[in-house]
């Protein structure tokens, strides 16, 4: 039924890519060049102009720029990181990779960003850096995040894989910290498939990751293909199979192009969603404060299950029945086996992160979804929520 008479169903998200990004990818095919070269530079420096960077290094993924962000900033094997317990694997699993120890803690139940409070809670002699992650696209409260951190001498690395183009005090996520990592996976408000950038203000510290990100190679392909110098080159440094391609940073400058307006576009669409559900009891519309401007990478609806028959769950299958494609961000870190076995968390570590996950539900929100679509999705949620509210509390909203 919902296939023929609701117009097909509505993915969660589906990428908006066009014939611009086609006709790039073809312009990188005919020259010939494929690898890291001169679609690459281009596409770096647009970003570090865009966010307001001194300095942009392309990297495969979001979670390679994580790792060579801690890299560079020297975290090591005993080292302790904090990061958010409400975050994708990625954020922590980087920090695995130096040897050094993620430390979760939890989160601010208002936005569901990481809670400075609980922050200076767990740090120890052997923290050496915290890495906040926005949420959704919604900038974590960096003054005190930063405070903190300037006070224990810690490194600062955003996480920002949902964070293009997100403001905080007017100033763009990718410029306010010593290292921000983005991602540019399918998924993501820019996307190249898969990809991601590191931007810093650091000199020193981008020319290293540079290197480090293709096996630690002096000199890359490109630059010697271009000088017309010696093939032979050195191994300066540890290094990786890190690098972006020429076929992505082309699909890159486009998406770039289109950033402003693509984020618009999800902006209308929160603010719909907003206005729709702010008057229903059962749902917890998502907050944006004042010094912040999400992304909208995601919209993030609460369920105020004391006032529903049903569970998060339940809910969002009763969604999926009617053709609404939903998910869920994220399972707390703590709750997983790998964090459990090897680092000893425990369910109950972290309430407000638990909380928060047992009622939150992720709704399409892309560029491409049509105002009938975004109908659509009202309509489900509302009518569901009609459905799941218990007798006593719809009695309370008849009458009120």
């Amino acid at each position: 039924m919902k296939n023929e008479e609701n117009g097909g169903a509505i993915p969660f998200h589906r990428a908006s890519l066009g014939e611009e990004e086609i006709r790039a990818v073809a312009e990188v095919i005919r020259s010939g060049w494929l690898t890291t070269g001169p679609r690459t530079t281009a596409f770096e420096h647009a970003f570090a102009e865009y966010v307001g960077a001194r300095h942009a290094i392309s990297v495969c993924s979001g979670t390679a720029a994580l790792h060579l962000a801690l890299i560079a900033a020297g975290i090591h094997a005993g080292d302790e990181v904090v990061v958010p317990a409400s975050t994708f694997t990625a954020t922590a699993e980087a920090v695995g990779y130096t040897g050094a120890r993620p430390v979760l803690a939890d989160i601010d139940p208002a936005t569901m960003n990481l809670d400075a409070e609980d922050l200076a809670r767990r740090i120890t002699p052997k923290t050496r850096a915290v890495i906040p992650v926005h949420l959704g696209g919604l900038p974590c409260d960096m003054d005190a995040i930063r405070a903190i951190a300037c006070r224990h001498s810690l490194h600062v690395i955003e996480d920002a894989a949902h964070a293009l183009p997100s403001t905080y005090k007017s100033r763009r996520i990718g410029a306010v910290s010593e290292f921000t990592c983005f991602s540019f996976y399918a998924t993501k408000p820019l996307a190249t498939g898969e990809g991601g950038m590191i931007t810093t203000n650091n000199g020193i510290a981008a020319k290293r990751m540079r290197t480090t990100r293709l096996h630690g190679i002096s000199r890359e392909a490109w630059s010697r293909e271009q000088t017309g110098e010696s093939w032979a080159y050195d191994i300066v440094d540890a290094g990786f199979k890190y690098n972006l391609t020429d076929l992505q940073a082309a699909i890159g400058i486009v998406q770039l192009g289109k950033s402003d307006a693509m984020s618009d576009a999800r902006r209308r669409i929160a603010g719909r969603y907003s206005d729709a559900f702010r008057s229903e009891s059962a749902i917890e519309i998502p907050v944006e404060p004042a010094e912040c401007r999400s992304s909208w990478h995601l919209y993030i609806l609460r369920l105020r299950l004391d006032r529903l028959d049903v569970d998060r769950d339940n809910f969002m299958e009763r969604l999926r029945e009617k053709g609404i494609g939903c998910s869920v961000h994220f399972i707390p870190l703590h709750f997983h086996s790998h964090y459990q076995r090897r680092y000893g968390y425990q369910r109950g570590d972290f309430p407000c992160a638990e909380g928060e996950y047992t009622r939150c539900i992720s709704l399409p929100i892309y560029p491409d979804l049509t105002n009938e679509q975004v109908d659509r999705v009202i309509s489900a949620v509302l009518e569901t929520a009609r459905e799941c509210r218990r007798a006593k509390a719809r009695a309370a909203h008849a009458s009120a």
